[in-house]
């Protein structure tokens, strides 16, 4: 393999990716497919490794499967409007917004709970109470 040509263990240590994970992404058709060796090998390139960390780096932020293949399906069209990766990013900040307002009202509510607990006995703390009636999801 050249410098420019990874073996699946080496592109997983350049990204922080496992190799479990970037044959998932292999297989569900995220990541391309690489050219195998005579061996049988997958040997992976530039290319791959590009594409690997923008997957990774977008799953990291939270965006969806979904969300990131299309992402991919849009920056392989550069003279493409930016318009539809802000509409994208758009709609993810708002599941991020409303998510950051969910913990917040939970953290509130754990709060309100830690302080009201008296320490003493299950029967009466008031964490209990408030795990077993709480309406906030996550």
């Amino acid at each position: 393999m050249s410098i420019t040509e990874f073996s699946i263990g080496r592109l997983a240590a350049l990204t922080g990716c496992k190799p479990a994970t970037i044959r998932y992404y292999e297989k569900i058709g995220l990541l391309p497919e690489p050219r195998r060796s005579p061996g049988n090998t997958r040997i992976y390139d530039q290319i791959h490794l590009g594409l690997l960390r923008f997957i990774k780096n977008s799953r990291e932020m939270g965006f969806s499967q979904k969300d990131v293949r299309v992402l991919l399906d849009i920056t392989g069209q550069i003279h493409h409007p930016c318009a539809d990766v802000t509409r994208i990013a758009k709609a993810h900040l708002a599941k991020v917004d409303l998510r950051i307002a969910r913990m917040s009202a939970l953290r509130s509510e754990l709060e309100v709970a830690i302080q009201a607990c008296d320490g003493e006995l299950v029967a009466s703390c008031r964490i209990v109470e408030a795990l077993a009636n709480s309406p906030q999801k996550i």
